[in-house]
């Protein structure tokens, strides 16, 4: 789907204030409240927006040690069974396939070091774990909610 300028600048204030109206989301990008509703909806059908959603802050949980950790698996594991395996760690926000030598990259969130210690042994105890090398994030620097439209 090709989008205009007018739906980038929607998508955009969506991805900043979820909870926007059609109406003050019409001020901003010059249209009337009925004419983004019509955006919008058709963006959902088509795939482009897919949800929307809260962003909670990890600190506010009380996590406030973050950190990569790349799994190096068995033979034979795949990304379903990485997936069903760390799904169960509430400190697991996100996995991936990866490619170079790890096979499966977790971000994860503590509460400290002793708490990130004691996730990152529960899932090197996995069985399909062979190793895990780690990264802990000193300061983030950069993170972006959206594409750039």
């Amino acid at each position: 789907m090709t989008l205009d300028d007018v739906d980038r600048q929607i998508i955009q204030v969506l991805s900043q204030d979820g909870r926007a109206s059609y109406g003050s989301i019409g001020a901003k990008v010059n249209l009337s409240a009925p004419a983004v509703k019509r955006r919008v909806d058709r963006l959902r059908e088509r795939g482009v927006i897919t949800g929307f959603t809260v962003r909670v802050d990890p600190a506010a949980r009380g996590w406030t040690t973050e950190a990569y950790v790349e799994l190096f698996c068995n033979r034979r594991t795949s990304g379903d069974e990485i997936l069903r395996r760390t799904e169960r760690y509430p400190e697991v926000v996100a996995a991936f396939t990866v490619t170079g030598d790890a096979d499966a990259l977790l971000h994860v969130f503590a509460s400290d070091m002793r708490h990130f210690e004691r996730v990152l042994s529960e899932i090197s105890a996995e069985p399909f774990v062979a190793r895990t090398r780690s990264v802990l994030v000193l300061s983030p620097l950069l993170r972006r909610d959206y594409l750039g439209m």
